[in-house]
Formats: structure tokens, sequence, C-alpha cells
């Protein structure tokens, strides 16, 4: 079984395997939380952005000015596809979140879906921290989300043994958490199928390990940047978060310059 690079097969399938979540409702998430903090914001830049439906969504508030990003350039090419459709003028880049290399700075960067729990290391969120900080804006807002063990409690039995299939292709996912680790695997086992779908032609297999945060831990990483907390919500409500949260959106501010 061959494996590949995460999101690079799985990219067509991505939105099958995330038909649950509701962008829209997302979308006004992050629309709130900005009009709370950062009312007069442009400029956005997503990270992680996916196959660009949260960005997509949001763009249709009409006032952003929009650059959504992703690792995988298979994602962004799914992404791109879906601008007529939704008569978008979101821009779609491939970038690496450790090593941002863009011109101009931004209002507002936001990442979510616990992306930033592939971090695996304290030292690698405070590198995306940085990177972020270059291209924001005096007084721009960086908004991320990560999963806490609260969450991988509660979706580690949902997640396994799920399947589906897209066109000519299928997968099958299984999923398990180390509580002591804190270390939750999903891994796909990604199938392409014939033409009439009667014979497996090839299975890839991509493993995604996502390092999974407590509040304090993460906490404890952020006061070692120089970015305000400006708040810690508790799923999708400007509620403050605790260590009961399964998904915190933390929202932070560059400093103001003297």
């Amino acid at each position: 079984m061959e494996k590949i690079p995460n999101y690079s097969l799985l990219a067509p399938l991505y939105d099958k395997l995330m038909e649950d979540v509701d962008y829209e409702s997302w979308a006004d998430y992050i629309d709130e939380i900005i009009q709370e903090h950062h009312p007069f914001a442009e400029k956005v830049l997503e990270l992680a952005c996916g196959t660009g439906n949260l960005a997509l969504s949001l763009d249709e508030f009409g006032y952003y000015d929009i650059l959504a990003t992703d690792l995988s350039p298979e994602m962004i090419q799914v992404a791109k596809k879906k601008l007529d459709d939704h008569n978008s003028d979101v821009q779609f880049q491939t970038l690496d979140f450790l090593n941002i290399d863009l011109n101009g700075k931004f209002d507002v960067i936001f990442s979510v879906f616990d992306s930033v729990n592939y971090l695996s290391s304290g030292d690698e969120i405070l590198k995306m921290l940085e990177e972020s900080k270059s291209i924001l804006k005096s007084d721009g807002l960086l908004i991320f989300d990560f999963s806490t063990p609260v969450n991988s409690f509660q979706a580690v039995d949902y997640l396994n043994n799920d399947q589906a299939e897209v066109g000519r292709f299928r997968f099958f996912r299984t999923s398990e958490y180390d509580p002591e680790l804190q270390i939750h695997t999903n891994s796909f086992k990604i199938e392409e199928l014939s033409e009439d779908k009667t014979k497996v032609l090839k299975t890839s297999r991509e493993v995604h390990r996502q390092k999974i945060y407590s509040l304090d831990e993460m906490l404890s990483i952020l006061k070692q940047t120089s970015y305000h907390l400006v708040a810690k919500y508790e799923d999708f409500d400007l509620l403050d978060a605790n260590e009961n949260s399964a998904r915190i959106t933390v929202v932070l501010q560059c400093q103001k310059q003297p």
C-alpha cells in the first residue's frame, strides 16, 4: 500500500468527508468575531483553507478581500474550481504557514478546524505565530481554533470506521486517540476504482496525526509571544472557554506600536 502526502488523493474526497460541516454558520461565527474585535477589517488571510468552502462563504458578506491558502496544491486545485459557481473573487494560493512568503499586510489572519493541531510541538506553534505576525498590520487579529482532549474523547468513536465514495475513489477511515501522548491519529485507506467500479486499481494510505492541546498548554505557549490575548471562545459562541471546552477559538492581537 502506497503512503502519500496528506490531502493529495484525499483532496477530491474532502468535501464528502466534511459534508456535515455547516460552513455558512462557521463563516457567520468568524465574521462575528471580526466585527466584535476589528470591525473595519478588510484584508483577510485564511491559513489551511482546505477546499475553500469557508473562504467562499465568508466572501458572501461582500466586505472582505480574501486570500485563502493551503499547503496542499491538490486542495487548492479543488478550491479554484468552485470560484465560477460562487461568482467569487477569493484568491487561492498554495502556502506553508510555517514559511509564509507573501507581500503586503493583513487586517485579519484566521485558521480553523483544528489545523493548528497538525503542529506537533509548541515550537512549531510559535513558528506559525511569528510567521503570521510578520504579515499582520498593527492591531491586526490572528484567529485560530484547536481541538482539546475533550473533543478527541468525544469524537474518536464516530470517526472510527467511517467510509464514503466519490466518483472513482473511496476511503475507509480508522480513528484512535492516545491520551498519554495526546496524539489523535486518523488513517485513511484510499482506493482508486476502475470505470465500472468493479476493480480496485490502486490503494494508497494517508495518515493524519494531530497533537491535542489542553487549554492550559496552549495558554502557556501563547504567553511566550508578544501577542495580546483578546479572547478564548468555546465552540461557536462568544463564551469564555475553559478546560471542559471541546474546541477553543483563540483571538490574538498584535501589540500596538509605540
